[in-house]
């Protein structure tokens, strides 16, 4: 089993930065793919980034390309998500996910949230306008 611990949410206000974190504990083995869903109140959970454990391949939503930057340190079981230039649609709770085995589409990790296997309890980032 493996816990996901989520930190780095906030209030931000449009065009500001955010850092979000994630720790993966309990397994010897980290996640082959870890990424970060969000999920706005009434909508679907939906797909924001996410990078591979040994090629560091990274996915990104078109959404937040160019304005996100994902990154993994495999020595310390953690990924991050550097969010700037934020605006007010990013509001959302974001979910940190980690799939325990490789799986490519495209050539990139996937974007569907049946694709994971483990989830963060969930950090809440509000951006005022």
């Amino acid at each position: 089993q493996v816990q996901l611990t989520e930190s780095g949410g906030g209030l931000v206000q449009t065009g500001g930065s955010l850092r979000l974190s994630c720790v993966a504990s309990g397994r010897t083995t980290s996640p082959h793919i870890m990424g970060w869903f969000r999920q706005a109140p009434g909508q679907e959970r939906e797909f924001v980034a996410a990078i591979t454990q040994s090629t560091l391949v990274v996915n990104y939503a078109d959404s937040v390309k160019g304005r996100f930057a994902i990154s993994r340190d495999n020595a310390k079981n953690t990924v991050s998500l550097q969010m700037d230039g934020l605006k007010p649609e990013d509001t959302a709770t974001y979910y940190c996910a980690g799939r325990l085995n490789p799986k490519y589409i495209n050539g990139s990790p996937p974007q569907a949230p049946t694709d994971y296997d483990y989830w963060g309890q969930g950090t809440q980032v509000t951006v005022s306008s």
